[in-house]
């Protein structure tokens, strides 16, 4: 891999990452066409890199709000602590359930199963960003119709499961946006959209650690003791420059959707996964 396929991917993983368009998609399918393989080790943990420098956008972005709203007393920050540990809890038993399904049912034939192996299923892709566009296209009509519920609480156990929840259904399957899936989990219970957005993009900073963990593990673990060419840490450099442009282009890209979100467009993105996913379907029956 050339510095340069890194830095057109880290500009893709920037730009998209944080949108409710699925930046593994499109990554992958920047991958696709540089030649490369999605499913090596070596590129998953690139795009984990890639995943922290826009990481670290949502902290900066999201800091003075989470203060703000969670942090102004002890009360307010032990209640949000218990909302993303229910929250997590739930994404964690969802998607490991999926991911022992996926591996040990539908991979159970292939040898050395790994859910990964379905990353650079471009057919797959497609219909996880076709689910994903009429999940947010959905939500974001409804959004344009209503106003959020007096009376009720912004964030509770309930919404916070919800959210959780709908957060692991997306972690095996790459084209199923994550932050466009919670979102839009939160509209339609009718949640403030602010409390909302500041909470699904909290709930991905308490993920990523985790990931960047395993990828990390599956990396040494692939690569074999005294094998010939570059360590499996090679990426590391490379990837810290594509990690600091992946940040710069989050932090763009997250004004844009708290715009949108704010103004009632969050269906634009809908309508944009849609096109999309049929794309990748067109790359998918050619060949690719």
């Amino acid at each position: 891999m050339t510095i340069l396929q890194i830095l057109i991917l880290a500009v893709i993983q920037g730009a998209a990452e944080l949108l409710p368009v699925s930046s593994s998609a499109h990554v992958i399918v920047a991958e696709k066409l540089l030649g490369l393989d999605p499913t090596r080790p070596e590129l998953t943990l690139l795009l984990v890199m890639l995943h922290t420098g826009t990481m670290f956008a949502v902290l900066c972005f999201y800091w003075k709000a989470w203060k703000a709203s969670f942090g102004a007393s002890r009360a307010a920050l032990l209640e949000f602590a218990g909302l993303l540990g229910a929250a997590t809890v739930l994404t964690g038993m969802v998607g490991l359930a999926l991911k022992l399904l996926i591996e040990k049912v539908l991979l159970r034939h292939a040898v050395h199963a790994e859910v990964e192996l379905l990353f650079g299923n471009l057919g797959l892709i497609a219909a996880a960003l076709a689910a994903a566009g009429l999940l947010i296209l959905y939500s974001g009509l409804r959004l344009r119709q209503h106003r959020p519920l007096r009376g009720r609480p912004a964030l509770g156990l309930a919404g916070a499961c919800w959210m959780g929840a709908v957060q692991g259904l997306c972690l095996p399957f790459r084209g199923f946006s994550r932050s466009g899936a919670t979102i839009s989990t939160g509209i339609l219970l009718r949640l403030s959209r602010r409390r909302v957005e500041e909470f699904s993009f909290a709930l991905a900073v308490l993920l990523t650690p985790p990931i960047i963990v395993r990828e990390v593990l599956r990396l040494l673990h692939a690569q074999p003791a005294g094998a010939a060419g570059p360590g499996p840490l090679a990426l590391f450099g490379p990837g810290l420059l594509g990690m600091v442009l992946s940040f710069g282009a989050g932090l763009l890209a997250l004004r844009w959707l708290s715009s949108w979100l704010e103004k009632g467009r969050w269906y634009l993105f809908g309508l944009y996964c849609l096109g999309a996913a049929l794309v990748v379907a067109i790359l998918s029956w050619s060949g690719f």
